[in-house]
């Protein structure tokens, strides 16, 4: 029988604790030999990221101890971490430890054995940074993505195709790694070499572009020594976004490209960069390179292609090219990650479903049979706790659609005194170029379990519906992302499904941007949770972050040197006037992409102004937090934000505001 009982005040098994425990997601899924293995986060551990090796038997083992941390940092937001071949004694596994970014080579099997670095240390700015490696015995050779510091300025870097020796050569000489490329260009992916041996190809692109408006299809010929010759380009260019690349079994090459508005299929010509395109749809068969190393499709032997597709939710499928037909698998599954490995007529993923975190799902092709294989969800709590996600359009400013999100309050034993609406969080996603998804999150079920509502909403210039809605916030951000935040709040209390008096917003990264502007443009929400935001854009756009984002405000906003008024417009600090209601503001202190002292000319702003503010900084985290004691702390935080503005009881400690 349920209880009436004041939204935010309902008893939740999901406390702070459990949520922590079960962030993170498997990643980075591939086979070697029979054996299937992954990246794993830890967060009890420090955050580290384990490798864990799974067995034909179904044994389990994590390969590697405290203190190894299997995570790369090349454009910070990193890159396939790790590759592996097997051999007579057992694999061979290379892969990046973060404390030092080397590349080190392990082979588990053999007895006594330790990883041993295969690159050398430097004392030059960010140093030596290693991603995306592929292994090839043949050459005796790892290829990959350098990331090469040339001074201190977190911009002063380059970036080449590379092969690193595996017999260690190059652990104390830098010279003896092999760059791969002369025609330089400011990013790359890992180059693939064409099943004949003789061609490779890799993807490049420049500033100002960001990897979704354009992209670049490099072709080259494989040498024995020194770099690849006749280096061209086979497609792409100033606003066509190539994200992935890949051979087919047959010499084919298969490339996902958004030249239609959509990231679709395409078979590449290598001779001439004609595209065919093999299944054409306004569905996305790809999505943003934030991460080197990306795989939302795989080549089959057999011909076919095992592909991540959809338009919001994603789907597994496998696409007779030929035909340009997709079957697609089965489950409740409805988030796929872009991390797909093959092996025979099987496809491995990583999944997410609304009841289901993510989980390691196995199909088989021949059966049409799919299974979870490793990382199976089980429950923390009981279900009935768990939120009912709604994918929902709503309408905005010109009747633009905007999509989202909506997580109603749930509970089996609780409901809202009468004459009383929910409380929702308003919750803006990062990037700005991400997606926010319809899958299983105890970060979000911790508030609806209380009788909190959630609204993830998928923004103009989010990715998961085409190239003309990400371009929505080509000039505009801090307006339109914003706007549509605001516009489904508003929809939301006006269909009485959230109390108007009681909306927040809340967001990190970019969507710590979106937060902060939202309480300096508008007057819609009664606080706001900010977490490693964007708060200055002149101090981002003067070497305030790190070199990927670095000119990313060009298209976000304007071209600094010509609409220098807009970033001073639209920066939180420099309306920290206009800030009347509360916010908790969250930051990692070692932070390179937004640093604290973003945060801090916000604080200094707001000294003095009598709006209650907190402040929590954590020594140890960066760009999104890892440990289990900052979640737990920052999610509670937030929790008590809420309570306070609100006006319920909640059991956490209480927070210190400044005013």
């Amino acid at each position: 029988m349920s209880t009436p009982e004041p939204y935010g005040a309902w008893p939740s098994p999901i406390d702070a604790r459990l949520t922590a425990a079960h962030d993170g997601r498997p990643d980075s899924v591939a086979h070697v030999g029979d054996d299937l293995w992954w990246t794993a986060p830890r967060p009890a551990e420090g955050g580290r990221r384990t490798l864990v090796r799974r067995r034909p038997d179904g044994t389990e083992e994590s390969v590697l101890p405290a203190p190894w941390n299997v995570r790369s940092r090349v454009v910070e937001y990193g890159g396939e971490p790790w590759a592996g071949v097997p051999g007579p004694d057992g694999p061979l596994v290379v892969f990046v430890h973060f404390a030092d970014q080397r590349l080190y080579a392990y082979e588990p099997d053999r007895p006594e054995a330790a990883p041993r670095p295969l690159t050398p240390l430097s004392g030059v700015g960010g140093g030596l940074r290693w991603a995306d490696p592929v292994v090839h015995v043949a050459t005796g050779e790892v290829w990959c993505v350098l990331e090469e510091f040339t001074g201190e300025g977190p911009t002063d870097v380059r970036r080449v195709p590379a092969a690193v020796p595996l017999d260690g050569s190059a652990a104390e000489n830098r010279d003896a790694v092999r760059e791969l490329d002369t025609d330089r260009h400011r990013f790359v992916t890992g180059p693939r070499l064409s099943p004949d041996g003789q061609r490779a190809v890799w993807i490049a692109w420049d500033h100002p572009r960001m990897p979704w408006d354009g992209t670049e299809l490099k072709i080259a010929e494989v040498t024995a020594e020194g770099p690849f010759t006749g280096v061209r380009t086979l497609i792409g260019g100033p606003e066509e976004s190539v994200c992935q690349a890949e051979w087919a079994s047959d010499g084919s090459l298969i490339a996902a490209t958004d030249r239609s508005g959509w990231w679709n299929l395409h078979r590449v010509d290598p001779a001439t960069g004609e595209a065919k395109p093999l299944c054409p749809r306004e569905e996305e068969f790809g999505g943003p390179l934030w991460r080197i190393g990306s795989r939302w499709f795989a080549p089959m032997e057999n011909g076919l292609i095992a592909v991540v597709h959809g338009r919001g939710s994603t789907r597994l499928g496998i696409l007779d090219p030929d035909a340009g037909e997709i079957c697609d698998a089965a489950g409740p599954w409805t988030t796929w990650a872009a991390c797909l490995d093959v092996r025979g007529s099987r496809v491995t993923g990583v999944a997410a479903g609304p009841l289901s975190a993510a989980e390691i799902v196995e199909l088989d092709t021949v059966t049409g049979r799919a299974r979870v294989v490793a990382a199976r969800h089980t429950d923390a709590v009981d279900p009935a706790y768990l939120p009912h996600p709604e994918e929902r359009v709503f309408t905005g400013p010109g009747g633009r659609e905007i999509h989202a999100v909506v997580l109603p309050p749930r509970h089996p034993e609780r409901h809202g005194p009468e004459g009383e609406l929910p409380p929702y969080v308003v919750r803006a996603h990062g990037g700005p170029t991400g997606q926010a998804t319809a899958d299983l999150s105890l970060d979000a079920a911790y508030f609806t379990s209380r009788g909190i509502g959630v609204v993830e909403v998928n923004y103009g210039g989010s990715t998961g519906y085409g190239r003309a809605y990400r371009n929505r916030l080509r000039g505009q951000w801090g307006l339109v992302d914003v706007e549509d935040c605001a516009a489904v709040a508003a929809a939301l209390a006006a269909e009485g499904t959230a109390d108007p008096r009681r909306l927040a917003v809340r967001g990190g990264s970019a969507g710590g941007w979106t937060a902060a502007a939202s309480l300096a443009g508008t007057d819609v929400y009664a606080c706001a949770t900010v977490i490693y935001p964007v708060l200055d854009l002149a101090g981002w756009a003067t070497g305030g972050t790190h070199d990927l984002e670095s000119q990313y405000l060009e298209s976000l906003v304007g071209p600094f040197a010509e609409v220098p008024e807009r970033y001073a417009e639209r920066s939180p600090t420099e309306r920290a006037d206009r800030i009347a209601a509360p916010f908790l503001l969250l930051q990692g202190l070692d932070d390179p992409i937004c640093p604290p002292e973003q945060s801090e000319r916000l604080l200094e702003r707001m000294a003095g102004r009598g709006v209650p503010h907190a402040y929590l900084a954590f020594e140890g985290e960066g760009h999104g937090f890892r440990r289990a004691d900052t979640m737990i702390t920052a999610i509670e935080a937030e929790l008590a934000l809420y309570a306070k503005v609100f006006g319920f009881a909640a059991e956490v400690p209480e927070l210190e505001f400044r005013n």
